[in-house]
């Protein structure tokens, strides 16, 4: 018998315990034929990684150990998924992002707004870091100190527990962030590690010399060029180099160890017991480092995603994994992985994102219809989470390549792009600030809300009625686009209000010198009140955005794995996108540009139903409105 195939025995026997009812001997059961239909993978990979026998042994007795400690509601929903795994690729799928102190206050007072959440049509809601970080040297709260214990001011785990479980009674999921490429520099390990603890040490990169951190610099690209220069950083007390790939108070993790892969995987698997639905991976392709590469999207990364997604398969199959891998579509599609060995469940549409914005810039369609072509040509299997807006700025991480044979050049573009949406160039409406600007390179990312994005900040400013109303035209457009893609369509707290930039954070000392502060304003419940009244803003976004979430849930032609292209429309600035699913097909009309266009509609077969007006037509031409939209629904003889 070789180590391998005894350590798996060791493991499968591992752990157990003596189970007393019925129902005991039941769960017992599910979790030992979910652990033996995955254990010689995981034995595998895992002795791939690190040939240890031991380590693996409590491996799985601590998974055992997690999946006896997770509760009766948790397993019943675990047991529900496992039955209908496509249950995240329905059309009733609506997301919203915030962060608790600023959406309100606490975990208590989310728990609290729940109705209003529920009136949003939303159904998972994304927590933005909540696990503890020190003051003043955060990144925005990844940088986690404590991955058992929230931040104080946010509540603590038995309120983690009671959200979580009051938003399961209505249906509602739950995601929060795991930060596992590195930890905080006041984590227990990196104080134990900074006082020259060998065990440590060796969770971190620690070098006492510079001829090994220079020699990974010299292939490892920088995150932050401009404001955290490099991948080390020096420690005076302790006398040693550190790996920093973020800010020097994030210190990276070295999964060669396999202390560090097992411990990671507890924090894991004690946070989905806590009730979380969706863990994003942050960082994902970092969290394997090697000499003389760049430290990125290794192969060794994949196998630990693998490990990950087997581990909550075991353990905690009612979860989903959420990587983070910003890269367009067609590269990030390996972190999927395959039918037969899956790793995330979905991943972020970046490139298409900031796509959008380009178009919205150019009132060009062209790029973002190659990039939706890219998309649609994926796998129906593959699910991306769509957005607008989130809680970063926006990198123009286009496709150069087909522009630069356009005659657009990189660099130009991008200053184009940055000056467009800070309302300097392109006649344009748009307000917001550079983050991380590089006068050498000339490279800078853009912050912004979707709503000062689209000039509802400028109108409101200059008090213009009919400017206002072509920015909330503009908004919404862009939002029933947005629910056309493929996907599950992600909105940032705020935007359903037409909430604009918020300056304040200037006066704060630990905000400052970030200007992604800007779209991270506080909820304004003041203005949230307005919802109701139709002659305010906040009123009009609101019914509008109201009226697409329901025709979206209403409509199974919205489905995740529906077929999706693009259409021809004759114009440059108008966007087609057509969906079909079960029989029933529909066709979505978006106008980038501020004058009215007349188009053809291509894809409908004789008469179709506008979904948003009820008015019915024949497919031939059709004139659009400024910033206009149509979701037209071909009529069928049934």
């Amino acid at each position: 018998m070789d180590k391998k195939e005894k350590a798996g025995r060791n493991a499968a026997k591992g752990g157990r315990r003596k189970a007393g009812g019925e129902q005991a001997v039941r769960t017992e059961k599910i979790y030992r034929e979910r652990f033996e239909r995955h254990l010689d993978e995981l034995r595998w990979l895992y002795m791939e990684l690190y040939d240890n026998d031991s380590m693996f042994a409590e491996l799985c007795d601590n998974m055992e150990r997690f999946y006896s400690e997770r509760n009766g509601e948790l397993k019943t929903s675990d047991r529900n998924r496992e039955q209908r795994p496509d249950w995240y690729k329905k059309n009733d799928m609506l997301g919203m992002m915030f962060y608790i102190d600023n959406f309100a206050g606490n975990m208590q007072g989310v728990k609290d707004r729940l109705d209003y959440i529920e009136k949003c049509n939303v159904n998972y809601i994304h927590l933005m870091p909540f696990l503890e970080t020190p003051e003043g040297r955060s990144d925005g709260g990844y940088a986690v100190s404590d991955f058992r214990k929230v931040q104080e001011e946010l509540g603590s785990m038995e309120d983690l527990e009671a959200l979580t479980a009051a938003c399961h009674k209505r249906g509602i999921n739950v995601c929060m962030d795991f930060v596992m490429n590195h930890t905080s520099e006041d984590h227990e390990w990196a104080k134990k590690a900074r006082q020259g603890d060998g065990e440590y040490m060796s969770r971190y990169f620690f070098f006492d010399n510079d001829s090994i951190p220079s020699a990974y610099e010299r292939t490892v690209p920088q995150v932050f060029p401009t404001t955290a220069p490099g991948n080390f950083t020096w420690l005076p007390d302790a006398g040693h180099f550190v790996m920093t790939s973020f800010y020097p108070y994030q210190w990276d993790l070295n999964y060669k160890n396999p202390r560090v892969f097992n411990e990671m995987m507890y924090n894991f698997l004690y946070l989905a017991n806590r009730g979380i639905d969706i863990i994003r991976i942050d960082a994902v392709p970092y969290i394997w480092k090697e000499l003389n590469t760049q430290c990125r999207n290794l192969p060794q990364v994949h196998t630990i995603v693998r490990l990950m997604r087997m581990i909550g398969e075991i353990v905690c199959p009612g979860i989903l994994l959420l990587g983070e891998v910003v890269m367009e579509p067609e590269k990030v599609v390996p972190y999927f992985g395959t039918v037969e060995k899956a790793e995330c469940h979905m991943l972020y549409n970046v490139t298409t994102m900031a796509t959008t914005w380009h178009t919205v810039a150019t009132r060009d369609v062209r790029l973002l219809k190659k990039q939706l072509d890219i998309v649609n040509a994926l796998p129906k299997e593959y699910v991306f989470l769509n957005y607008l807006r989130c809680h970063d700025d926006i990198g123009w991480g286009l496709d150069y390549g087909t522009l630069m044979a356009e005659g657009i050049g990189e660099r130009s573009h991008k200053q184009y792009l940055n000056d467009y949406f800070q309302g300097y160039a392109g006649e344009s409406n748009s307000r917001g600030e550079l983050y991380n600007a590089d006068p050498v390179t000339g490279d800078a990312r853009f912050c912004g809300t979707t709503a000062s994005m689209c000039g509802i900040e400028k109108a409101g400013f200059e008090q213009n009625a009919d400017a206002m109303e072509s920015a909330i035209r503009l908004d919404v457009m862009l939002h029933a686009y947005m629910f056309m893609q493929s996907g599950i369509p992600v909105l940032y707290s705020g935007d359903e209000i037409g909430q604009v930039n918020d300056y304040t954070y200037k006066e704060n000392p630990g905000k400052a010198a970030d200007s992604r502060y800007i779209h991270r304003g506080k909820m304004n419940w003041e203005l949230a009140g307005n919802i109701s009244d139709p002659d305010t803003v906040e009123g009009k976004l609101f019914r509008r955005l109201d009226q697409l979430e329901k025709i979206r849930k209403r409509e199974k032609v919205f489905v995740s794995n529906a077929d999706t292209w693009t259409t021809e429309t004759g114009d440059r600035s108008v966007l087609g996108i057509g969906r079909y699913w079960e029989g029933e097909k529909l066709v979505g009309l978006f106008n980038f540009s501020e004058y009215e266009k007349k188009v053809r509609i291509s894809g409908l077969n004789g008469g179709y139903v506008d979904l948003i007006s009820g008015t019915e037509g024949e497919a031939a031409e059709i004139v659009l409105p400024a910033y206009g939209f149509y979701y037209l629904k071909e009529k069928t003889d049934r």
